[in-house]
């Protein structure tokens, strides 16, 4: 664009809460483009008005435009704030994630390919039970080459682009490659055959779609004029090359994403995609944004220390206008047990002092197995809580079983959920006539369903035909309801014939009840759509439905409106913010994790920097880092030094407060000689034998810890901070709301537990 035309456009009101590198960024429209946009820098503000601008002042079609970011969550935000902006046309611009976008495409054009528009996606425990069939099939020992290991070098193949034939070409004389390339062959046959497609799938075969066929290619170039990638340091080389195609004919693309974030290398991100953007796109401009909105100036001086310490970045240092803040808190604790105890105690004071909700606070960690501590504290002290990357609520067995019916309505192909349904509700159709089924269909090239559409052509069945009979015609009337019946009318009526509420009423179990509860929340899901269907003024398809709940991730679960505190990895955490963060495990060996410490990787050791990184700046206000000193792992007792991250943050950003390697200061006034430190003495003394009959006794055990919340019959509530154990007492530390912090003796305390 012209200089003029910039000049023109730099004071309309829409723009004037704009930096200038922002206004910059919205402005520049024509030719590839980088943004470097820092955590908090306010780069989702930047695309939307860039194509609030380029609809309303540059008069682009809004049909041309695309917008691509990684989760539902970032895309639904995304749309809301183009909605606001630009008004009217602003549905028809494509907003969505990667694989929403080629879903969306293949739904139109897969049968170039040979599938089915119906085509199904698998999740990762459909993936698992496929992959099972596969190894019994060719003879595999998974105690030698494990499911997950096969499951995770087909992935890195896709996310390469590499073909069965591909991976067998490079393997040479690597038995493990050669193995794997069999079974990765094996493996897209039996998806084609169930018409259906994994995760990779979805970019691979889009991919694949343009590069052979090129009409449908220039389709898409037209339609799609200017596009724009969020988060760009997270593609791999798939995405990379969809996006290159794409944008080829016009070269109209403009790319977000920040280097110092890119944390998901062990997932195919790659980091040069971000890192070389200007060697595959020489013509392209730079933009920096460089204003962090989010953070206090404590805590981005942290961050900014931090990831100085990597060497495979671009250079730019994040500066804010926000206030100074408190420094980052660290604590040290004896163990795993301690730090939870501690986390607990201090978000129950902020909650009870009105200085937050539960829903401002997140506590982050490096591996999920470090959550169960947290759940068993926040349990113990009523505090709500969610933990993202649990078990998803679609892969529970009651949603998998209704959705295989749907799935199996819907696409008949797909083997896989026509045999979970078969005897759901038992209908008495063994295995032995399940496997004679299966080879029925093997040996004609059927799919399991159209084998038992024609069951009585299968020798030695008879006995289960009537069965299996029922269950084809009842299949084929729900097919026949599907024409006419929306999809909550058809899960409703699936609900019904099966009757599998009323056996699961049946049982009269609290686990039932939850089952039954989570079957209701489906049917509030299917509504959901329909509604959103509506607003969009969109059909609603059962295959649309099904591919909404295929593609949903964690943290689209995640109801910002509910007052809970969320416990998630550091990986899931990305994308969001929060008042108070309490990053926890900040140990040499848990993070950065011991395989970096161990191999002495230097990429590996920088992308745990990054991952600190992203932890940092997830915080507003307050930033608290944990660790222990002793933690058990792996069922052994783990000693482990503090974090090497917590070391790279200059000291006088950080108040140490009361660790465990810090000598316990005297109380003012109190010397030596004093009335307290004699009796302090005395009562730490370890007990001594008076006489051979006669031995004074330890201290009974205390009724809380450290972290507990406590009440005193003076100085009221307060959070205990430190226990020293002795012989005949212990001194307590208590830091109370209104008193501050006291030392006295438990055993004249008399603190009560709350």
């Amino acid at each position: 664009m012209c200089r003029k035309r910039v000049q023109a456009y730099e004071y309309m009101s829409i723009y004037d809460h704009l930096n200038m590198p922002q206004k910059e960024a919205v402005l520049n429209t024509e030719g590839p483009l980088l943004i470097l946009a820092g955590a908090g820098s306010g780069k989702t503000r930047v695309l939307t008005h860039r194509i609030a601008y380029l609809i309303d002042d540059f008069g682009v079609n809004p049909w041309n435009i695309l917008a691509i970011t990684f989760t539902n969550k970032a895309a639904q935000e995304m749309r809301q704030r183009v909605n606001d902006l630009v008004g009217m046309g602003a549905e028809s611009i494509w907003v969505s994630t990667f694989h929403s976008a080629c879903v969306r495409i293949l739904r139109r054009h897969i049968d170039y390919l040979g599938f089915d528009n119906h085509f199904v996606i698998y999740d990762t425990d459909d993936q698992k039970n496929i992959m099972k069939e596969i190894c019994r099939k060719l003879n595999i020992d998974t105690r030698l080459y494990k499911e997950k290991a096969l499951l995770a070098g087909i992935a890195h193949a896709k996310e390469e682009l590499r073909t069965p034939d591909d991976m067998e070409k490079a393997a040479h004389g690597d038995y493990l490659m050669k193995k794997t390339a069999a079974v990765y062959r094996e493996y897209q046959m039996v998806l084609m055959k169930n018409n259906a497609l994994d995760f990779d799938d979805l970019i691979v075969k889009t991919v694949e779609l343009f590069e052979k066929h090129p009409t449908v290619l220039e389709y898409y170039q037209e339609r799609f004029r200017y596009i724009m990638v969020d988060e760009y340091q997270d593609t791999n080389t798939a995405q990379f090359r969809l996006v290159e195609l794409l944008s080829s004919k016009y070269k109209n693309l403009c790319v977000v994403g920040d280097d110092d974030q890119s944390i998901y290398k062990f997932r195919g991100a790659n980091i040069h995609n971000i890192l070389d953007f200007e060697k595959s796109f020489p013509e392209a401009r730079v933009i920096r944004l460089e204003q962090n909105y989010r953070s206090t100036k404590n805590i981005l001086e942290a961050a900014n220390h931090v990831i100085a310490h990597n060497e495979g970045r671009k250079i730019k240092t994040l500066w804010t206008e926000n206030e100074e803040g408190e420094k980052v808190h660290f604590r040290q604790f004896l163990s795993g047990y301690e730090e939870a105890e501690y986390v607990t105690g201090e978000i129950m004071k902020a909650k009870r002092q009105g200085l937050c909700d539960y829903k401002d606070c997140a506590v982050l960690y490096r591996t999920n197995a470090q959550s169960r501590v947290f759940e068993e504290k926040f349990l113990t002290a009523g505090i709500p809580y969610k933990i993202v990357g649990g078990i998803n609520f679609y892969s529970r067995k009651e949603i998998k079983d209704l959705l295989a019916y749907l799935k199996t309505i819907d696409n008949a192909k797909d083997d896989l959920s026509v045999r979970r349904i078969l005897n759901v509700p038992r209908r008495g159709i063994g295995d032995a006539t399940q496997t004679k089924v299966q080879e029925f269909a093997d040996h004609m090239g059927y799919s399991f369903y159209e084998a038992l559409r024609v069951a009585e052509e299968i020798p030695s069945i008879k006995r289960s035909l009537s069965k299996i009979n029922d269950f084809v015609s009842f299949i084929q009337s729900l097919k026949a309801k599907a024409k006419e019946y929306n999809v909550r009318e058809l899960l409703e009526d699936v609900i019904r014939l099966t009757g599998y509420v009323d056996e699961l009423e049946s049982e009269g179990t609290e686990e039932a009840e939850s089952r039954i509860e989570n079957i209701d929340e489906l049917i509030t899901k299917t509504q959901a759509y329909l509604d959103a269907m509506e607003e969009q003024d969109e059909p609603a398809t059962l295959s649309g439905f099904l591919e909404e709940v295929a593609l949903v991730a964690d943290i689209d679960t995640v109801d910002p409106s509910q007052d809970y505190v969320l416990l998630m990895t550091l990986h899931s955490a990305k994308g969001l913010e929060f008042q108070r963060v309490y990053m926890t495990g900040m140990e040499d060996g848990l993070f950065p994790s011991f395989m970096s410490v161990r191999d002495g990787d230097p990429e590996e050791m920088e992308e745990e920097r990054r991952l600190c990184y992203v932890g940092i700046t997830r915080a507003r206000k307050e930033l608290t880092l944990t660790s222990a000193r002793q933690r058990m792992v792996r069922g052994e007792t783990q000693i482990s030094k503090v974090s090497r991250f917590v070391r790279e943050i200059p000291r006088e950003l950080v108040d140490l407060g009361h660790t465990i390697e810090e000598k316990k200061p005297q109380i003012s006034g109190n010397g030596s000689g004093s009335a307290y430190e004699k009796m302090r003495r005395a009562f730490q003394e370890n007990a001594y034998s008076v006489s051979k009959n006669y031995t004074v006794k330890n201290a009974e055990p205390l009724s809380y810890g450290v972290g507990d919340t406590v009440l005193h019959s003076k100085f009221g509530v307060g959070i205990v901070k430190n226990i020293t154990g002795g012989g005949r007492d212990y001194e307590v530390t208590v830091d109370f709301d209104t008193a501050g912090i006291r030392k006295m003796f438990a055993g004249f305390a008399k603190l009560k537990k709350l």
